[in-house]
């Protein structure tokens, strides 16, 4: 456990090391004023940030993927990964520190969007209505884990980061878009694709219902990417 938070650290300091984790956070901050200005910050609109959440998908679509390209991309790329493999720590304990390390980047990312929050609370003329706010940002913790998970996965198939990035824009995009594909493929097809559909508990989130499957759902599917990353690294060991 020592070696996994060891791991876990190092990671996190490494983003605020590097320009581009100051770059990673003015993207996504950038992205998230432009919507909450342009849909939510409307005079005659309700308070209520549920158009904000509704697109979070797409919000970190750019931005997770630029978080964990470099996960174990860089480690292969380097051949530090060899000396990561012969520690004593297994190739699980190496994606969990190094996801552990991403996802709390990505959560000190998130952090300043509350500061909207404050503003629709000054702005607004009756209180707000917390729990779409509190699921609205469960979903935006249970939707980057997966994209990192991803993430993980296809920094551990390459030491190229740009191709891991790539990799991991293209399948999260095939889970935004399952439902939009379902259409031109056989109706026996269809039940798949709106089963894997992203967007759908997105959507169901931003209203402020917390669906116990869909939280499943992420979960389940963050620890299957994850557990794949591990039996890339373990290949890699016994190779």
């Amino acid at each position: 456990m020592i070696s996994v938070l060891t791991i876990a650290r190092r990671e996190l300091s490494s983003y605020f090391r590097t320009p581009s984790g100051w770059v990673i956070i003015a993207l996504f901050l950038l992205l998230t004023g432009l919507v909450f200005g342009r849909f939510v910050l409307v005079p005659g609109r309700p308070a209520s940030l549920r158009d904000f959440f509704a697109v979070s998908g797409w919000l970190l679509l750019p931005v997770a993927p630029a978080i964990s390209m470099r996960l174990l991309a860089e480690e292969l790329r380097s051949g530090t990964i060899e000396t990561l493999l012969t520690a004593p720590v297994s190739g699980a304990g190496v994606v969990i520190g190094k996801f552990i390390g991403a996802l709390t980047f990505l959560i000190g990312m998130l952090a300043p969007t509350g500061v909207y929050v404050l503003i629709l609370e000054r702005t607004a003329t009756l209180p707000l209505d917390m729990g779409p706010i509190l699921s609205g940002y469960l979903c935006l913790l249970l939707t980057g884990s997966l994209y990192l998970a991803i993430g993980t996965l296809a920094s551990s198939l390459t030491p190229n980061a740009t191709l891991a990035f790539l990799m991991s824009l293209f399948t999260i995009l095939a889970l935004m878009l399952a439902p939009a594909a379902a259409e031109f493929l056989p109706v026996a097809a269809r039940p798949v694709l709106f089963a894997v559909s992203v967007s759908d508990r997105i959507a169901d989130f931003a209203k402020g219902v917390i669906d116990t499957s869909h939280v499943v759902f992420f979960v389940t599917l963050a620890v299957w990417f994850l557990v794949l990353a591990a039996c890339a690294l373990e290949l890699r060991r016994w190779r």
